[in-house]
């Protein structure tokens, strides 16, 4: 069956399926001819400095925690020092199993990656070569992580901006290995994992096939990974990365994937800052097979972006009322969007 014959009248509200995380988010196109009395200008631009002697995560500077970082001029990894979850034997929790009432202990490595050395940068900014050494960062702690049998997943994110929490600008990430699969990888395993057992192909392969073939949520791609809106696209200016080969992994990535990763997530991050002519904010994150032990042939390595700009560098989409009570809701089609994203300039400030 064809797309045009399954999709509804895009004009009109809708609901639309994620099969990813067999939800749904409702779709009102109607509402962007609303009222707006919202802020819509655009703030002053950061001053922009190489290095910031508060900074803690610039080279040479004391860290909150006491320890001292090197003069390095690369990439730069430890262990974040206010860590989320520890390492170590997990503890029993004292108390009988219950339905209602249940706690289990958690452990794990949690640990932060400084892209680059100024403070100015993001990932937008930095030369490719320089975010290939980033990817390449990430590879090399998901298999040593992921390595670990007290590890069961590696999660890699960014969050980008004072709007989304970050709590300092310097370019930089977080990994959180844990000992069990957290909420969102589960979801996404056990739906590929459904979705392989009934047709005997992986999902995010089908799907980017799919999209592919209309191109109209593409929104830029290279030899071996596509960005697009994805159709169920719950933030206004989401996107999904997906490979166009078979990847589960970080640990699955040759020379030519890095360099193809680094230069699609310059590009897509160059289109973000253009939209709004700000620093996008957002919360990034990769997603990739558990590290277990287990096979997971149904896994499809892929990244997220989650930005939360709606309608100008201020103005940003809130998940309230309905949201928080029934379901997500976006007002603009993934189809607009991803035609905006689309018509950037990759040129920074284009």
């Amino acid at each position: 069956m064809s797309s045009e014959t399954t999709q509804p009248n895009r004009n009109r509200p809708h609901r639309r399926y994620n099969p990813l995380r067999r939800s749904w988010v409702l779709v009102s196109p109607q509402r962007t001819a609303r009222p707006w009395q919202g802020e819509t200008t655009k703030p002053a631009a950061p001053q922009r400095i190489a290095y910031d002697p508060s900074c803690y995560l610039c080279p040479g500077n004391k860290r909150s925690g006491g320890q001292v970082n090197p003069q390095y001029d690369g990439v730069f990894v430890f262990d974040n020092d206010f860590a989320a979850l520890m390492p170590g034997e997990p503890e029993s929790l004292v108390g009988e199993p219950d339905d209602l009432l249940r706690a289990e202990a958690e452990t794990g490595i949690c640990r932060v990656v400084c892209f680059h050395p100024d403070h100015s940068l993001t990932l937008s900014q930095m030369q490719p070569a320089d975010i290939v050494k980033v990817v390449e960062v990430w590879q090399q702690e998901t298999v040593e992580l992921g390595s670990r049998p007290e590890i069961s997943y590696v999660q890699i994110f960014e969050n980008r901006g004072a709007m989304m929490g970050s709590s300092n600008p310097h370019p930089h990430c977080q990994i959180w290995a844990s000992g069990h699969v957290p909420d969102e990888p589960l979801a996404e395993t056990l739906a590929q994992r459904e979705y392989f057992l009934k047709h005997g192909t992986t999902l995010l392969d089908d799907y980017l096939k799919r999209e592919q073939q209309s191109g109209e949520r593409i929104v830029c791609e290279n030899a071996h990974f596509v960005a697009l809106v994805p159709f169920w696209a719950v933030w206004p200016f989401e996107t999904l990365v997906l490979p166009k080969s078979r990847l589960g992994s970080f640990a699955d990535f040759t020379p030519e994937h890095s360099a193809a990763l680094a230069d699609i997530l310059k590009r897509l991050t160059t289109r973000y800052d253009n939209l709004f002519q700000v620093s996008f904010p957002y919360t990034m994150g990769f997603h990739q097979r558990p590290t277990d032990g287990e096979s997971y042939p149904e896994w499809t390595f892929h990244a997220h972006f989650y930005p939360p700009l709606l309608r100008s560098a201020e103005v940003k989409k809130f998940m309230v009322g309905f949201e928080m009570l029934g379901m997500p809701q976006r007002d603009i089609t993934p189809e607009s969007a991803a035609e905006r994203l689309r018509g950037l300039s990759e040129v920074a400030g284009g």
